[in-house]
């Protein structure tokens, strides 16, 4: 950010409209992304579908991957905000999400390509944002199982740490094979997992 930038966010409601601006960056990336899909898009041509100047753009991401990264944890914050009340099982908590993924053309797509893609050399934006990510999925999920547990409706002869992991592998494997083949029963095969995870 240049001098000029800084002086600018520092002017009284700049800030707000910086982040106003970002935000309908995002909202608008979401769309060119569903519709153009993402193999190939240079951040410079997402800047000319989106209707702004590639410096613009730059003035808020500093690379594709950090606005591909930006645009899913704008998708994921607004599923959120439609869907505020959780299911009340660490299931139903995968279960929704893996679902609402599917609502979002181009979602699960995205997901999939960033994950992989923070695993390469160099990808120290989306490395850090998932190894986050996961980390507090499943923190969030194990303390729903050891609740669960607790209430005797989970079997608790596997750790909830363990159980949680499982579940995160079981809902993004799914996904994957969701994208290759469509006619997968995504919803009914994660609700399934409730029964492998009572008490026998």
């Amino acid at each position: 950010m240049s001098n000029d930038d800084r002086a600018e966010m520092g002017r009284p409601g700049a800030y707000a409209k910086g982040v106003a601006r970002r935000q309908e960056i995002l909202d608008r990336a979401i769309e060119v992304f569903q519709e153009r899909g993402l193999q190939g898009t240079s951040l410079r041509r997402i800047a000319e579908a989106i209707g702004v100047s590639h410096a613009a753009l730059l003035h808020y991401f500093e690379s594709r991957e950090q606005l591909l990264v930006a645009v899913y944890e704008h998708a994921e914050t607004q599923r959120g905000r439609r869907n505020p009340v959780p299911p009340e099982t660490a299931v139903g908590v995968m279960t929704r999400a893996a679902v609402d993924n599917l609502e979002v053309p181009g979602l699960v797509e995205l997901y999939s390509i960033l994950v992989a893609g923070a695993l390469e050399a160099g990808s120290e934006h989306g490395k850090r944002f998932f190894t986050a990510r996961f980390e507090r999925i499943r923190r969030e999920l194990t303390e729903r199982l050891r609740s669960e547990q607790r209430a005797g409706t989970v079997r608790d002869d596997v750790p909830a740490e363990q159980l949680a992991a499982l579940l995160i592998a079981a809902s993004d494997g799914l996904q994957i094979q969701w994208l290759l083949e469509p006619s997968i029963e995504l919803e009914r095969t994660l609700a399934s997992l409730a029964v492998l995870l009572r008490p026998s």
